[in-house]
């Protein structure tokens, strides 16, 4: 009976984790990899003009000149209220005040032409470290389902070697890996999850992994305006699932057993489309529209074994869902009241659909439909400019920056109550325990730094 209940205990905890980004809609898949898109709702991938084209379209990378840098961070913030069919009240949030650590980004492109190798071709290479799926979750009062969770962690790294090939003036392609892993300089080193059993008292699953996926797209301009620049852009990025195995141990006050499961990742497909009817000298203003098809399908259920030879599946039965946002950016380029500095203002709105039924919902995410209202703001400080009023851009030497540049956003994301009163994961005292009304809000703002040379 004992090893029935550590059993039970362990796969409670580990579809916590599964499902272990509170802050997000679309399960534990995190949107924000750059400030700049960020402030459009995430609507950026037929822009993609920036270094965080390595993640939203690898194409896109063709588009920029020389050496170019960017490094941003999210700070997330939010709760999720939840109300039992009794009147029960409890709250959650993302770990902390803010969720540590927080989702970062850094990229770094190279355009090995403007480097001087003619004989490669109009070729750029990049490589990108992203949070692509994780975040944090935790109920620290006494709730019905503190036996399936009280704190949940999943830093995962995510290591995006890239290059893009510019075909045409027209037509660019990019092609690219994803090494999803866990490293202890964000986090644990790995993915933690806590519950409160009452056989078990206090558990805790430790778990990590390694595995790999691809990624390709394509960008085509088919209309630019008179200086070559972009006025058209149409989108197409393909991200390939991929499945995580994971080992690690479970631990009870029954002592410490060896842990194994798998990970699902969903495969993703993203259609844009970016029109720029304003782009002269003086003003560039683009509306741009995404669309995420998103696989979820493929988790279908979830196995987990443990090293006493016993194991079970669990069923999840995730259906595939989509993610929309369509966002704006209006330029302001060297004005008189600002000048050798470009400054963008930025908007959006987006749509997630949540793949998790009623029947197998965790409150260690409080996932349903949500929206996303974005703002943001962009400042690139051009040649004959000071960054700061200290750093000059585009002096002389090999190390002077030519553009440096800062970008915020700000995104407020509501989720739709959600009442459960079908769920098929029960306490192991034979109640429906997860059972009960949840509401969420999130708070995200975003910064981040770029440079080129």
């Amino acid at each position: 009976m004992a090893a029935i209940h550590v059993t039970g205990g362990l796969v409670a905890s580990i579809l916590g984790l599964t499902m272990s980004d509170a802050a997000l809609g679309d399960a534990y898949r995190i949107p924000y990899h750059g400030a700049a898109a960020a402030g459009q709702a995430e609507a950026f991938s037929a822009q993609a003009d920036d270094p965080s084209a390595l993640y939203y379209n690898p194409a896109g990378l063709a588009q920029l000149r020389g050496v170019q840098s960017s490094l941003g961070v999210n700070l997330v913030g939010g709760y999720t209220s939840f109300t039992s069919p009794t009147g029960f009240r409890s709250r959650g949030d993302v770990g902390e005040t803010l969720a540590f650590p927080p989702p970062s980004n850094f990229y770094l492109t190279a355009n090995l032409e403007d480097l001087g190798f003619e004989a490669l071709g109009p070729l750029t290479v990049g490589l990108g470290m992203t949070s692509s799926y994780g975040l944090a979750s935790r109920w620290p009062d006494p709730t019905p389902f503190e036996e399936k969770v009280t704190r949940a962690k999943l830093p995962m790294l995510d290591i995006k070697p890239t290059i893009a090939y510019r075909v045409t003036d027209m037509l660019s392609l990019g092609l690219g890996a994803d090494i999803y892993t866990f490293a202890s300089f964000i986090g644990s080193g790995g993915y933690e999850v806590q519950a409160t059993s009452p056989v078990l008292g206090r558990t805790e699953l430790s778990m990590n992994g390694t595995t790999a996926g691809i990624n390709g797209s394509l960008l085509l301009t088919p209309w630019r305006s008179g200086d070559g620049k972009p006025q058209l852009n149409l989108a197409l990025v393909y991200r390939g699932g991929a499945k995580l195995p994971l080992h690690g141990s479970y631990t009870s006050a029954l002592g410490t057993l060896g842990a194994n499961s798998a990970l699902e990742l969903p495969r993703v497909i993203t259609p844009a489309v970016a029109v720029w009817p304003i782009r002269d000298a003086a003003h560039e203003w683009k509306l741009e529209y995404d669309m995420d098809f998103v696989g979820w399908d493929t988790f279908r259920s979830f196995g987990v074994q443990l090293s006493n030879g016993m194991s079970q599946n669990s069923a999840t039965r995730w259906r595939s869902t989509y993610s929309l946002s369509a966002g704006t950016e209006f330029k302001w380029l060297s004005p008189d009241w600002l000048p050798a500095w470009d400054v963008a203002l930025r908007g959006g709105y987006g749509r997630s659909a949540t793949p998790i039924p009623s029947a197998t919902y965790t409150p260690v995410i409080s996932d349903a439909n949500w929206n996303t209202l974005a703002l943001g703001l962009g400042a690139t400080c051009q040649p004959g400019g000071r960054f700061l009023g200290i750093i000059r851009c585009g002096g002389e030497g090999s190390f002077t920056p030519k553009t440096l540049g800062v970008d915020l956003a700000f995104q407020t994301n509501w989720f739709e109550p959600r009442t459960i009163g079908d769920s098929i994961d029960l306490c192991m005292n034979g109640t429906q325990c997860i059972n009960g009304t949840y509401k969420t809000m999130i708070y995200v703002g975003s910064i981040s730094f770029r440079m080129s040379y």
